[in-house]
C-alpha cells in the first residue's frame, strides 16, 4: 500500500510565494518521475512541472522562470516552489508519481489528494 500526502498551499497575494509538498509513503522500492498538475475551476487538468529520478526537470510555459520543482529522494518527497504568483495560478494542485512497490508492482500513476492554491489580486 502506497500513499501520497500533499501539504502546503493556501491563500497568498499576487506576487507572493508558496511551497507545496508531496510525500510518498508505504512499501516503496523506487520512485520514477514525479509530476505536478493543476486544475482550475472549469478547466482541464494541466501539467505544471515534472522531475525525473535523475533530476531532469521540465516546466510548462506558464510557470517557467517562476516555479521550481525539486525532490528529496531520501524522503520520497517532491516540492514545488512557486514565486511571483499570479491570480491565474489559482487552482487545485495535484502530485502524480510513478513508482515501484516493494512487491515489485509498477504503479505508473499515483495521485495526491490535491492542495488548493489561491492567489488574490
Amino acid at each position: 500500500q502506497v500513499q501520497l500526502t500533499q501539504s502546503g498551499g493556501g491563500l497568498v497575494q499576487a506576487g507572493g510565494s508558496l511551497r507545496i509538498s508531496c510525500a510518498a509513503s508505504g512499501s516503496i522500492f523506487s520512485i520514477g518521475v514525479m509530476v505536478w498538475y493543476r486544475q482550475a475551476p472549469g478547466k482541464e487538468r494541466e501539467l505544471v512541472a515534472e522531475i525525473t529520478s535523475g533530476g531532469r526537470t521540465n516546466y510548462a510555459v506558464s510557470g517557467k522562470g517562476r516555479f521550481t520543482i525539486s525532490r528529496d529522494n531520501a524522503k520520497n518527497t517532491v516540492y514545488l516552489q512557486m514565486n511571483s504568483l499570479k491570480p491565474e495560478d489559482t487552482a487545485m494542485y495535484y502530485c502524480n508519481v510513478a513508482m515501484t512497490t516493494s512487491a515489485g508492482k509498477y504503479v505508473p500513476n499515483s495521485w495526491g489528494q490535491g492542495t488548493q492554491v489561491t492567489v488574490s489580486s
